[in-house]
């Protein structure tokens, strides 16, 4: 396994695979990795001939208050992790390689970007598209694998692959859940004992939706209300949103036979967690 500090290192190194005529899916990442990045790895793995992870924590997708300073981080595990899932190279650069001095150049989605999660962070995908683009243009992936949890990211990042015609092809995994069933997330560790157990309503919230749809009752108002009442008097708990937008388009024209998203973000204390699942109206 190659690890690569440097744009221009990974570069040639990406212009040497497909200069064999073999395809690169990239896997791009934060670190301190866990069972739900490594179902990534292992879908890039059936899907390309090479498989690149991207570890770096982006400062530009944190706003000032956020948890950038306390991100988790543990370089050797995360490169153990790799080389054990047969990863073929870590694109690890600092933020100096990936920020120049003076950068002031970004890449924005105008609309769906300041909605759900983009309410409470306004520039948190501003900088999620920003690194996203860079690293297309740095690695020159043919795929790009990104997990089911991060649904609104996972839209947005399509949407500019189609707006900015990049090449790479977008695929989505699955949410990969703990075995009590919450949602896996680096910011887990964050949650004490009392805390963890009160972050599995959003589980259970995403089930009851699911029971509901699957015996008939689509009265999203009513379960938006209910899946709030539950939220609310759960310890610990403050709703950021919840919300029964349209799976493709995130707005919330839902008709008959449409992909309904449930997305919810809670404040589990101070930690913010986000899960969701997708229905049929």
């Amino acid at each position: 396994m190659r690890v690569f500090k440097t744009i221009g290192s990974i570069r040639d190194w990406s212009f040497s695979i497909h200069k064999e005529l073999k395809s690169i899916a990239l896997v791009p990442t934060m670190g301190y990795l866990h069972e739900g990045h490594i179902s990534l790895v292992r879908k890039a793995k059936m899907s390309a001939d090479k498989v690149v992870v991207s570890i770096f924590v982006n400062p530009t997708q944190f706003a000032a208050g956020e948890d950038l300073e306390r991100y988790p981080s543990d370089l050797q595990r995360d490169l153990d992790i790799c080389k054990k899932e047969g990863v073929d190279a870590v694109f690890n650069p600092d933020k100096k390689e990936i920020y120049k001095r003076n950068f002031q150049t970004y890449v924005e989605n105008e609309h769906i970007g300041q909605i759900l999660c983009g309410k409470s962070r306004p520039t948190h995908f501003k900088g999620v598209t920003t690194i996203v683009s860079k690293l297309f243009n740095i690695v020159d992936p043919d795929f790009a694998v990104f997990g089911q949890k991060d649904a609104q990211q996972a839209i947005i990042i399509k949407n500019m692959v189609r707006d900015l015609n990049f090449k790479t092809k977008i695929l989505i995994e699955a949410i990969m859940r703990e075995k009590d069933g919450l949602a896996m997330s680096s910011r887990n560790k964050y949650l004490s004992a009392k805390q963890r157990q009160s972050a599995l309503v959003l589980n259970e919230s995403v089930k009851y939706a699911e029971q509901q749809f699957q015996s008939g009752n689509k009265d999203i108002v009513a379960l938006k209300s209910k899946i709030e009442q539950r939220i609310n008097s759960t310890k610990d708990c403050r709703i950021d949103y919840v919300e029964f937008v349209n799976g493709d388009s995130l707005q919330n024209n839902i008709k008959k036979g449409d992909k309904v998203l449930l997305a919810l973000a809670v404040f589990v204390g101070t930690t913010r967690l986000i899960d969701n699942t997708i229905l049929k109206y």
